[in-house]
């Protein structure tokens, strides 16, 4: 089984593709990912130019260590099929797929791909609905290209008829069903926009649930909104600590022929060892990547 990729995502910054302004804005912010986006954001009128100018502004390149993935249509949308065509040998990072409903949905949109040239390109898939949920474990299995899921899940509360509420209660379930899956099948997993971008008390509330949940960053539509992301899915200094004070003592107590060791009044064993040095890594890739942003 793939090991999920471990780089930073706890910011995905959705940018629209028909702006040519904030595809050059970008550039400068401190947004681990940045999502160019060709999808249902976009007007009819402007699909055609929002691909030309995300195509271009890929090849022009300029966003650093920033992971750059570029969301396209659906595959049964009249732009789809071309979008893919444009998109998948210009430098990418990776293709986001929305609309991912099952297995068959992962594997058709993985040939398109393959077909278009970009066979060496990883995907992602979004998740959206009710069925996606539900299907979450055999969409997660589908595919070892696949390095991340992402939730949507603004469009997941208008399709279960819910509210949104400051506590997330309507979708917690759907939100641990999907992090369960992408935890059996080593993908990452990143939590879905909040769209009133003025109420940073609910943002920050939502990006600190989320962290405990376990996912690995949210995505978002605002740039104001990309410290609180970065905030809240960062390792703080006081758990690296303890993460290598932990994976220290184990060592000591294994030495000594012990399997177990106390640090802290808690109890230590093995995979506390595992999640500390992942703990210990992202903290490492966050220092390389946020270098670039000082």
């Amino acid at each position: 089984m793939m090991e999920y990729c471990l780089r930073p995502r706890r910011s995905m910054l959705y940018v629209p593709g028909c702006n040519t302004h904030y595809l050059e804005r970008a550039r400068t912010l401190a947004a681990d990912s940045v999502i160019l986006d060709l999808g249902d954001p976009i007007l009819i009128d402007a699909k055609i130019q929002s691909r030309e100018n995300v195509v271009a502004a890929v090849k022009k390149g300029g966003y650093g260590k920033r992971e750059v993935v570029v969301r396209v249509n659906d595959l049964d949308s009249i732009w789809g099929a071309d979008d893919i065509k444009a998109v998948a040998n210009i430098g990418a990072d990776a293709i986001l797929f929305p609309n991912i409903e099952s297995r068959e949905d992962v594997l058709r949109a993985q040939q398109a791909l393959d077909d278009a040239g970009g066979s060496h390109m990883p995907i992602m898939v979004m998740i959206e609905s009710p069925i996606a949920v539900l299907n979450a474990k055999e969409i997660a299995s589908a595919s070892d290209r696949i390095i991340c899921i992402v939730m949507a899940t603004s469009d997941l509360i208008s399709q279960l008829h819910a509210h949104v509420t400051h506590e997330r209660s309507a979708i917690l379930t759907s939100l641990s069903l999907v992090i369960l899956a992408a935890r059996a099948y080593g993908r990452c997993v990143i939590d879905g926009i909040t769209s009133d971008f003025k109420n940073m008390h609910s943002f920050e509330y939502a990006c600190r649930l989320g962290r405990d949940m376990g996912l690995d960053g949210k995505s978002l539509v605002h740039p104001a909104q990309i410290a609180y992301c970065n905030d809240a899915y960062t390792p703080k200094a006081t758990e690296v600590a303890h993460a290598r004070e932990i994976i220290k003592a184990l060592k000591e107590a294994n030495a000594s022929g012990q399997g177990t060791v106390v640090v802290n009044d808690k109890l230590v064993e093995h995979h506390h060892i595992k999640a500390a040095q992942r703990l210990i890594q992202l903290h490492e890739s966050i220092a390389e990547l946020e270098e670039e942003f000082i």
